[in-house]
């Protein structure tokens, strides 16, 4: 006598018609409401008509303050206790190997995070130089 043994069959799930229909619902009202908000929040001719959330809005929707500038920064703290914090686990093997990631570990971090601030900063001088000429062309 044979014994058979079934084996386990693992069903994948599948989209209903229901979610898909809602992921082109989704599409058309993201594109409808993301035309509309652009007309509304992006216009510089609505520059100071906003007060309270709605002029924090405007200034968001218009990528007037970058947020990465504050994560880049946040993200180099982090960066740097860990590597400061992770040293002490090799310390115990080299005292020097400990130094070297210490230090070599904590300036090579600076060095590539200020890269990338150096960028935003040339974006913001830039800015500022076309805004300033702009001004003295309008004169």
């Amino acid at each position: 006598m044979y014994v058979t043994k079934s084996v386990p069959t693992v069903s994948t799930p599948s989209i209903g018609g229901g979610a898909i229909i809602w992921v082109i619902v989704s599409v058309i009202l993201a594109i409808i409401g993301g035309i509309v908000v652009y007309f509304l929040f992006s216009s510089k001719k609505n520059n100071g008509e906003y007060k309270g959330f709605l002029a924090w809005l405007h200034s968001f929707l218009r990528f007037d303050k970058m947020l990465i500038e504050a994560l880049i920064k946040i993200a180099y703290i982090i960066t740097a206790l860990f590597i400061t914090l992770s040293s002490f686990s090799i310390i115990s093997t080299s005292f020097v190997s400990f130094l070297l990631y210490l230090v070599l570990g904590n300036l090579l971090a600076r060095v590539l995070y200020e890269f990338g601030i150096l960028k935003i900063q040339i974006w913001k001088n830039t800015t500022e130089i076309k805004e300033e000429l702009s001004k003295k062309k309008d004169k």
